[in-house]
């Protein structure tokens, strides 16, 4: 695969409603892919078919239902997967969560990559496949507002560590790749978080923003994720993405 032409390659985009997903279905849908994009809500999707038409197809589905990896994989036979979907989680001090709260972040987001990572082992995806899981930048520095955040994402970095290890054992050559990206405002969800932590720092989110460099947006992101994705050569297993692009973890 080359991220300058995808033609003749089928990707599934959990979360492709808004945010990076939606950047990255766009993105994937202009190197010539033919997109799946996923959603619980059918209406975005709908709009995002408008802009792109018969070359993006929305399925309405909750990602993390356990039935819906499998049935979709095979329904579509895709060669890429980007894992994106997850919850917006409530920003609050630890000693204002409940649990229910608290643990939302992995009932939703890591268990749908665990369910999408595990079918794309089982089935298998073909060699030279391609499972990009949106972990986040808070799985390095902790994200002490939204509860069990950070550890869900860092939980999702590891998840897909150990199945790049599988595909070796296995020789299946399907690559599975962790992108970190920074806190940006310009997500719905990146935008609540600064909101709460400028609060807590008692600054506005201007003054909050100011010493943070360039914000990533969803164009930017969906443009890193699809060069990841059609260039080999991006073999680490870990990546941080900032407005400045892709770096490699350790």
């Amino acid at each position: 695969m080359s991220a300058n032409d995808l033609s003749g390659t089928t990707a599934i985009v959990t979360g492709a409603s808004r945010g990076f997903g939606r950047g990255t279905a766009v993105a994937l849908h202009a190197a010539g892919a033919h997109v799946v994009g996923i959603a619980r809500d059918r209406a975005p999707l709908d709009e995002l078919r408008a802009e792109l038409g018969d070359a993006f197809t929305p399925v309405a589905a909750d990602a993390a239902d356990p039935v819906a990896a499998g049935h979709l994989i095979d329904t579509y036979q895709p060669r890429v997967l980007v894992l994106n979907a997850g919850v917006s989680p409530l920003s609050r001090p630890l000693h204002e969560h409940t649990w229910e709260t608290f643990s939302r972040p992995w009932d939703v987001d890591v268990r749908h990559a665990f369910h999408w990572t595990r079918e794309a082992l089982l089935r298998p995806l073909p060699p030279g496949s391609a499972v990009v899981a949106l972990s986040s930048g808070a799985a390095l520095q902790g994200s002490p507002l939204s509860g069990g955040y950070a550890g869900a994402k860092a939980t999702i970095r590891f998840l897909t560590a150990y199945a790049a290890d599988e595909s070796e054992r296995a020789g299946l050559g399907i690559r599975f790749t962790a992108v970190l990206p920074q806190l940006t405002p310009a997500t719905g969800l990146g935008a609540a978080a600064v909101a709460a932590y400028a609060a807590r720092a008692g600054m506005d989110v201007e003054a909050f923003l100011k010493d943070r460099g360039p914000a990533l947006t969803p164009e930017q992101a969906g443009a890193a994720i699809t060069t990841l994705i059609g260039d080999p050569g991006h073999d680490q297993r870990a990546y941080l993405l900032t407005a400045a692009g892709l770096r490699p973890l350790n």
